[in-house]
């Protein structure tokens, strides 16, 4: 099968969770060009039970500056530590910041929830729906890695559908889940109730 995905660069990448191997890839797809990076640990391809894996979605917000209004850090970190603690899997971040509505957008829905609307409404507000991304980049890169089993550190269901529609099986979902906080539960809570994550701590 032909690999679309280009690696474009590979390099160490010691962390203060663990050392990696870090990955930039590309790739041409329904007529557009995706990009992601890779954090590879160990030997994916060892035989036994499937590598973890994280779909992360970038989020400068949370991720560079450690905001509070969502668990996007947290989530990194907890799928980080779970992959260093096994010494084996593979986190893959994608530029879908805002659930791919954007980083200038993303702001804009900052100032709506601040008049009161949930995160869902916010993006809707802007003409937007509720969550624009697609995993079709993250379907490419585990294709590429030669994953076809994988243990999913993920909430959201809409990932194991479309790892699963791709021909990728999803051994287990490993919950990827931050206590909630005064200034994320709320944000939780449209999560649950509005995208169907599965969040035990609510």
């Amino acid at each position: 099968m032909h690999d679309p995905v280009r690696q474009l660069a590979e390099a160490d990448f010691p962390t203060r969770f663990g050392h990696f191997r870090i990955h930039g890839l590309e790739a041409d797809l329904d007529g557009r060009t995706e990009s992601a990076v890779a954090l590879e640990m160990g030997d994916l391809a060892e035989n036994g039970h499937a590598p973890l894996v994280r779909i992360h979605s970038q989020c400068l917000t949370g991720d560079v500056f450690g905001s509070l209004r969502c668990d996007c850090r947290a989530q990194l970190e907890i799928a980080l530590e779970r992959i260093a603690a096994e010494g084996r899997g593979l986190l893959i971040y994608e530029p879908q910041e805002g659930r791919g509505i954007g980083l200038i957008n993303k702001l804009m829905a900052y100032q709506l929830q601040d008049a009161g609307a949930d995160t869902v409404e916010a993006n809707e507000q802007l003409g937007f729906e509720a969550d624009l991304r697609n995993y079709r980049m993250a379907v490419a890169v585990l294709n590429h890695f030669g994953l076809m089993r994988v243990r999913l550190l993920s909430n959201n269901p809409d990932k194991i559908q479309a790892l699963e529609e791709a021909g990728i099986r999803v051994e287990e979902r490993v919950p990827c889940e931050a206590a909630p906080l005064s200034s994320t539960e709320a944000y939780l809570r449209t999560k649950k109730e509005k995208l169907g994550h599965i969040l035990e701590g609510l």
